[in-house]
């Protein structure tokens, strides 16, 4: 999406790398501030273990691999992403099919799946303008505003899924867990691509404006 709006594209490649490394650190602890204070059961050890074996190893190893298979990887890339996102897909589908299984959603009504999206879209926009709002007082350029705009409201299904998985084990739970992720993924997608669109059609004209002077 950045691409697309011709943003800051290494800086957002850096934000999602940092970002994601900075979640596992920070998602357990605050996570455990709420599981703790309700009595669950919340083993902070076990879970970074198991996010580091399960998100850090593989990254590390993909870094140390690329130098030997990295070309392999860029010829068979469409064929690795589809089953990179099929495997997410069999997860979710598991987790959803547990929690029907188990009745799970039988006490959320139409008028909750409302509140979720409303939710999410206040969320969305909060985090968006204020962004907008930071990147304006920090002088930051258009392409660098667009770039934080972006990576501020863009939250990757793929980690959420992984962190669901290993924080929540139930998978009668963890559908419930993924269903407000799940439509604020899909949210932003839809409506960061107007926006992004938006932006890369204002970029042409300005392109075309500064040639024709």
């Amino acid at each position: 999406m950045v691409s697309i709006a011709k943003g800051n594209i290494p800086a957002a490649i850096f934000n999602a790398s940092i970002s994601g490394l900075i979640g596992i650190v920070v998602t357990p602890l605050w996570l455990g501030l709420f599981l703790n204070n309700s009595g669950a059961d919340f083993n902070l050890g076990t879970i970074y273990i198991k996010l580091i074996t399960e998100v850090v190893v593989p990254v590390i190893l993909g870094l140390l691999l690329h130098r030997y298979w990295g070309s392999l990887a860029q010829k068979y890339n469409h064929y690795l992403s589809l089953f990179d996102k099929s495997i997410i897909l069999l997860i979710i589908y598991k987790s959803f099919a547990s929690s029907f299984e188990e009745n799970v959603f039988s006490s959320i009504d139409t008028f909750d799946i409302m509140i979720i999206v409303i939710a999410v879209s206040v969320l969305f926009y909060l985090v968006y303008f204020l962004s907008g709002f930071l990147s304006n007082k920090l002088g930051f350029s258009i392409e660098d505003k667009i770039t934080a705009q972006f990576c501020g409201t863009k939250k990757s299904l793929v980690h959420g899924t992984v962190f669901a998985k290993i924080v929540f084990p139930n998978p009668g739970t963890m559908g419930i867990v993924l269903l407000p992720i799940m439509i604020f993924h899909a949210f932003q997608i839809f409506i960061i691509s107007f926006i992004a669109s938006h932006a890369a059609n204002r970029k042409e004209e300005n392109s075309l404006y500064l040639h024709k002077k």
